[in-house]
């Protein structure tokens, strides 16, 4: 009998095929280790990390011309932290406190994730998934434990708990037609591996997916983010066929990437990514991208002792900026504060850091971190710098911050150096507070880059970490749309741009809802970006905008999501 399960859309497309489940060795060993002479103990865990590079190597080394460059920066990004010092200062205290080798690393690694995942950024809660994918390496390598799962010798739809980003890469895709995940979620690198993969995907599905026998045939709709259990004829007829448009539409997409964002009439639409590393910078300029609508530069300061000085900062911001060619690239500045404890920080506790003191609230009280930050920007002398601020919430807080701007060039200008000739200054709008009161804000800055994620989690009161309740925080829920309109209905009169550089920006479905909303900029994952240009070249600025207005007027994200379907133009 036919059955359906609803989860996340991960990765689009429709696979179709019998069911396979992934059974993965874990490492178990560690809390039953007994503690050895530390210099012993210091000695297998060097072994068993030069063993986990020697197997990350030669799946890059397998992959190099398979996978596109970001998604190859996720395991060099692994290879990194084998050697990160702060990790292995930590680790190397623990064994000499007398912990066995295993479990100084998986308290140390536990530790990292755990803050990792409390961060507001999804971006960087990703990042637990690496630490996890690391320490249970290391693990396998020191108890011995085989690293290989058992894959499908035919073609399959995979079905897993959750995937971690090294088991995602290394997938045989001539046996895997598309993945079916209990847990996961949207913003994982395994998302963006499967994504680069071209592999359909869906999470969330719940324990209900434990119910699907092997071999049972399933339809996995990435678009919809549903699994389809023993489909009937006339379900597998319909299914076919859109799979086959599905792929007609992607080669399209990615043979016209390179091209200028614009609508069917000719109105440009600036399409740019959203970045965390020199990695991702290569990876947006060859996946299409006209510029930066989001530079985090949280990576420079977490997982360390001390902060970041002006001249490191100045290095890598000098790296970056090298491979985006004069591209304009817009800058957040530290989002870190209370919800990620830094040792240099000295922080207190807080019982709710996610609303906390954190971003510019941290920079008021440690104004030097900020002065640091912005000297090293501005040093770089990059013509089209555009510096934003994340978390503004009041005008105070925004004066304040263009006097620390000025100050920053004072500086500069008494070095004899000249600041970016064409610097822009803006801020993000996700509070809804600072989407309110657009209008007096757009006295102040240059340009407005609206931060979906968080605009939508506190307008709909769902924190997006809490998978009982994050469906809720659905950016295309009206009430959050007609903040972004009031947003670029008190810029565009004052000169400002306004732009959007979270989730929604990269969703082919909310794109032309945005683009008629009067959305200058979108900014998104590289791996976006093809279809996102695809979508909007099918739209007229006059068919976006009417399109927007009805979204408007639904009740629900869901009825938005339904309509931008049943309006789509037919080219």
């Amino acid at each position: 009998m036919s059955q359906r399960l609803s989860g996340i859309p991960l990765s689009p497309g429709i696979a179709i095929g019998p069911a396979w489940w992934l059974e993965t060795p874990v490492a178990t060993t560690g809390h039953s280790d007994i503690p050895r002479n530390p210099e012993t103990e210091r000695a297998r865990l060097e072994a068993a990390r030069e063993q986990a590079k020697r197997e990350l190597a030669a799946i890059l080394a397998d992959q190099q011309h398979a996978l596109p460059p970001e998604s190859l920066a996720i395991l060099e990004a692994q290879q990194l932290m084998l050697d990160d010092p702060d990790l292995l200062q930590h680790v190397t205290a623990a064994i000499h406190a007398g912990q066995s080798a295993s479990d100084a690393w998986r308290s140390a690694t536990d530790a990292i994730a755990a803050q990792l995942s409390a961060l507001p950024d999804p971006y960087f809660q990703a990042r637990a998934a690496d630490v996890r994918d690391i320490q249970q390496r290391v693990l396998r390598c020191l108890g011995g434990v085989a690293e290989e799962a058992v894959y499908p010798t035919t073609p399959h739809v995979l079905l897993a708990d959750d995937l971690v980003p090294s088991q995602t890469v290394t997938l045989p895709l001539d046996r895997i037609l598309g993945i079916a995940l209990v847990g996961g979620g949207p913003t994982s690198h395994a998302t963006i591996l499967a994504r680069a993969r071209g592999l359909p995907a869906v999470a969330g599905l719940g324990r209900a997916l434990h119910m699907i026998a092997p071999e049972t045939l399933v339809i996995l709709d990435g678009d919809r983010g549903e699994i389809i259990v023993n489909p009937d004829e006339a379900t597998l007829v319909e299914a076919r066929a859109q799979q086959a448009a599905w792929h007609a539409a992607q080669k399209a997409a990615a043979a016209t990437a390179a091209e200028p964002g614009q609508l069917a009439d000719g109105t440009r639409i600036e399409i740019a990514a959203n970045i965390g590393s020199a990695a991702d910078a290569r990876a947006a300029v060859q996946a299409g991208a006209e510029g930066v609508g989001l530079l985090r530069t949280e990576f420079l300061y977490l997982d360390r002792v001390t902060p970041p000085s002006t001249e490191e900062q100045f290095a890598i911001y000098q790296e970056i900026f090298t491979l985006l060619e004069g591209r304009p690239v817009v800058v957040r500045t530290f989002d870190i504060g209370g919800d990620k404890p830094a040792p240099y920080l000295s922080l207190p506790p807080e019982a709710n850091p996610f609303l906390g003191v954190r971003a510019i609230r941290l920079a008021r009280q440690q104004p030097a971190l900020l002065d640091t930050q912005l000297d090293a920007l501005l040093r770089t002398g990059y013509p089209t710098l555009r510096i934003m601020f994340p978390m503004v919430a009041t005008i105070a807080e925004i004066h304040w911050l263009r006097e620390r701007v000025d100050a920053a060039i004072a500086r500069l200008t008494s070095q004899g150096l000249t600041p970016p000739p064409g610097l822009q200054i803006g801020m993000m709008v996700e509070i809804p507070a600072a989407a309110l009161l657009a209008e007096h804000f757009a006295a102040v800055v240059d340009f407005f880059s609206i931060g979906t994620n968080d605009l939508a989690q506190y307008t709909l009161a769902a924190d997006r970490t809490n998978p009982a309740v994050a469906a809720l925080a659905d950016a295309l829920h009206p009430a959050v749309l007609r903040l972004i309109q009031h947003v670029v209905s008190a810029a565009h009169p004052a000169g400002r741009w306004v732009g959007v550089c979270g989730e929604l920006a990269g969703d082919p479905v909310a794109a032309p809802i945005l683009v008629g909303l009067g959305i200058d900029e979108l900014s998104m994952a590289p791996a976006a970006i093809p279809a996102v240009k695809a979508v909007l070249r099918q739209w007229t600025r006059d068919a976006a905008e009417h399109l927007a207005q009805e979204a408007l007027r639904q009740e629900s994200a869901e009825a938005v999501r339904q309509l931008v379907q049943a309006m789509m133009p037919h080219r």
